[in-house]
Order: structure tokens, then sequence, then C-alpha cells
């Protein structure tokens, strides 16, 4: 079941909608915060959030490359 080479494919996936979901939601707030007159609080929140999302991302990309390190020795 850890060789399943579905699992992979899918924490990939998950990997890049992840970060471009992080990306676009970080491009969205960062306009409607401008747009709309948000304080610096808020708005920084929102960074805040956004950066959780590609943290998340570039510890699972890491999983997933030192997974396939492993398989490979």
């Amino acid at each position: 079941m850890a060789d399943d080479p579905g699992k992979k494919r899918t924490d990939g996936r998950l990997v890049a909608i992840v970060i471009a979901g992080s990306g676009l939601f970080w491009i969205i707030a960062t306009w409607a915060g401008g747009y709309l007159g948000w304080s610096n609080r808020t708005r920084a929140l929102l960074d805040m959030i956004a950066m959780a999302g590609f943290v998340f991302a570039l510890i699972k990309l890491a999983a997933l490359l030192r997974a396939g390190k492993n398989e490979g020795s």
C-alpha cells in the first residue's frame, strides 16, 4: 500500500492545487483589501492564511520527495 503510485499522484495533485489556490487567494485578498480599504490588521490576517497554505504545501512536497527518494534506494 505504501508504494501505491496512485497515492503519490494524488498527493502531487493536492500540492499543486494548494499552491495554486493559495496564490490565487493571496492575489484576490490583496486586491480586495486595497479596493475595499480593509485595515492592515485584516490584510495581515489574510496574508498569514495564504502563507499557511504555502507552508502546508511545502511540507507535503518535502514528504513526497522524501518518499520518492527512499523508494529508489
